[in-house]
């Protein structure tokens, strides 16, 4: 069985106005993901927080360090801590 767990990350550059929430969310869920993604209140940040196969978090981590096409990541804080089981899918938040 694999290890579960669980990702908190804040992405930081250019990474508000390029698509970013929907790109992490497309690739949460093509990994089979839970949690949300949402933009910080300082206007160049984003936070990622991601539930499932320790695995699956990895590869999620290294797209969030790319980015799609129009973003600019300058800087990603990363750490992974035990699952919770509290998310039931994977979502965009607004606030």
């Amino acid at each position: 069985m694999a290890e579960l767990a669980s990702l908190h990350a804040v992405v930081r550059g250019r990474v508000q106005g390029v698509f970013f929430r929907s790109f992490v969310e497309d690739w949460a869920k093509a990994l089979g993901l839970t949690g949300y993604v949402r933009n910080l209140p300082d206007g160049r940040s984003v936070e990622v927080k991601a539930e499932g196969e320790k695995e699956k978090l990895e590869k999620l981590l290294e797209k969030l360090k790319v980015g799609p096409r129009f973003a600019k990541v300058e800087e990603v804080e990363a750490e992974f801590g035990e699952h919770s089981g509290q998310f039931y899918s994977f979502e965009i938040r607004y606030f």
